[in-house]
C-alpha cells in the first residue's frame, strides 16, 4: 500500500453511470464500494445515488461495523429499526451495530438521493486525535 492515493468518483451527476457493489447479486447502478478501487485500511466508503422513488429493497445490520451516513443531495428516508427519519443534504447519520436500516429517494426528489456510506470496526477512535504531530515550521506548498 502506497502513502497515499487518489481516486475521482465524479461529480454527484456521475454517480449513477457506476455500477458495483460488495457481490455480484448484491450489486446495482449507482454504487461505488470505494475502498475497492482504493486501498483501506481501517475504513470503507460506498458512494450512492438512487434515483427519484427508488429504495433499497431490503433491511440490514451490521454486528461489529459501524456506519456513518453522510446525505448531499436530493430528499429521502432511512428506516432505522422501528423509526423513519427524514433525510437531505447536510443530514449525517451514525448507526450503531445491531441496528436494522433501509433508506429510500422520495417520489418528489428533484435530484435522487446522493449519499456516502462510511464504514469502520475494530477500535474505539480516541476523544481527541492522540496520534496527530503539528509542524508549524513546514512552508506550506502553495
Amino acid at each position: 500500500m502506497s502513502d497515499y492515493e487518489v481516486l475521482e468518483i465524479g461529480g454527484f451527476d456521475e454517480w449513477r453511470e457506476h455500477y458495483g457493489g460488495f457481490r455480484p447479486e448484491t450489486s446495482r447502478d449507482g454504487r461505488r464500494v470505494v475502498d475497492h478501487d482504493i486501498a483501506m485500511q481501517y475504513i470503507g466508503m460506498t458512494s450512492n445515488a438512487f434515483e427519484a422513488g427508488e429504495e433499497a429493497g431490503y433491511w440490514h445490520r451490521h454486528s461489529r461495523i459501524e456506519e456513518l451516513y453522510v446525505f448531499l443531495a436530493g430528499r429521502g428516508q432511512m428506516g432505522l429499526n422501528d423509526a423513519v427519519v427524514n433525510v437531505g443534504p447536510g443530514t449525517v447519520i451514525r448507526v450503531a451495530q445491531g441496528v436494522w436500516r433501509t433508506w429510500r429517494s422520495l417520489p418528489d426528489s428533484p435530484d435522487g438521493l446522493r449519499w456516502l456510506c462510511i464504514r469502520a470496526g475494530g477500535y474505539e477512535l480516541p476523544q481527541l486525535p492522540d496520534d496527530s504531530e503539528r509542524d508549524p515550521d513546514r512552508p506550506t506548498p502553495w
